[in-house]
């Protein structure tokens, strides 16, 4: 790449990323800490990638989500999902007339820009369904008529990983439609003690209003798509992608009996798509290997199946892509 055209991008993306700064600022009056968790949500927007957030109750997965919608101009729906949820309570329904004999048609809350899935594993597989095919074709079919969802159009899931009774865990192949997985922390001893006064003091209450356009958030997004990936850096994604399906190959062959499967194809894209949305978020026209290893873990963490004989030996997933990233040459 030219550092003529190195200096245009890195110039569109000084003009582009005025509103990182102020979204940010605005979110820390609210957030305490979770820097790395708000960062990668800013970078599953610009990337165009669905969120899966878990966390055990109360560390404000559901919070962070919504102030992010409230500060983008946009539409947000927050859904709670239950057992008793039927796939019409997300898309909507075909209501008969009687005044015209014809039946129209009533929107469900799929219909927005930003949706929060609260506790997705509550719902049973239809509902669940229903929400990750609008995710993956961003379009939905009532009856004989198909509508195609704004843009933006994000789904922020959460779960909650202790709660296992009555509960109904995502599929694999549906789980890998999220572009992360992100694992929401308790925060330190220094954040509790903020988070606590900033919540018990009288008139704590912070108003925020919208200080983002969804234009501004798609051109963002065009000026993403134009980062330079280094032809190493490809290499280097689709040997962390192809390790994980066939590990003796790239001679870390301890872990080949503790992977059923590897990660799809859409590990490979998803880890690009995001390395330029956080290069874009640095004021970077190209991304480093840094930018990887910053979201391999999220990207990777949910899209390998571990035999039996790595649960039984309690191996994570988590354990094997730090072997890879320890392992794989960086460029």
């Amino acid at each position: 790449m030219s550092e003529f055209s190195l200096s245009e991008i890195n110039e569109k993306i000084a003009r582009g990323s005025g509103f990182v700064k102020p979204l940010l600022r605005e979110i820390s009056k609210v957030i305490v800490g979770q820097t790395d968790v708000v960062t990668k949500i800013l970078m599953g927007l610009l990337a165009n990638g669905h969120i899966l957030l878990e966390g055990v109750p109360g560390l404000a997965k559901t919070t962070i989500v919504k102030i992010i919608a409230q500060l983008i101009d946009t539409k947000f729906q927050r859904i709670q999902f239950t057992p008793d949820m039927l796939p019409a309570d997300l898309l909507g329904t075909l209501i008969y007339n009687q005044k015209t004999g014809a039946f129209d048609t009533k929107k469900g809350p799929l219909f927005a820009n930003i949706i929060l899935a609260d506790e997705i594993n509550r719902s049973p597989a239809k509902v669940q369904s229903a929400l990750l095919e609008a995710m993956q074709e961003r379009q939905i079919t009532i009856g004989e008529n198909t509508f195609q969802l704004d843009d933006p159009f994000l789904v922020f899931a959460t779960q909650n990983p202790i709660e296992q009774e009555g509960t109904y865990p995502l599929p694999e192949a549906q789980i890998d439609r999220f572009m992360m997985k992100l694992k929401v922390d308790y925060p330190s001893r220094d954040e509790e003690l903020q988070i606590l006064r900033k919540n018990t003091l009288y008139n704590s209450e912070i108003n925020l209003k919208p200080i983002v356009k969804p234009d501004t958030i798609k051109r963002a997004r065009s000026i993403v798509n134009e980062i330079y990936v280094d032809e190493k850096i490809e290499q280097y994604v689709v040997n962390l992608v192809l390790a994980t399906r066939n590990p003796d190959e790239y001679n870390i062959g301890e872990i080949s009996g503790l992977i059923a499967y590897g990660a799809s194809p859409r590990a490979s894209i998803f880890l690009i798509q995001a390395a330029k949305a956080r290069a874009f978020l640095q004021g970077r026209g190209y991304v480093i290997p840094e930018d990887i290893h910053f979201i391999g873990m999220d990207i990777l963490r949910h899209r390998i199946i571990l035999t039996y004989e790595a649960e039984a030996e309690e191996v994570t997933s988590e354990d094997l892509i730090q072997r890879l990233f320890d392992t794989i040459e960086v460029p």
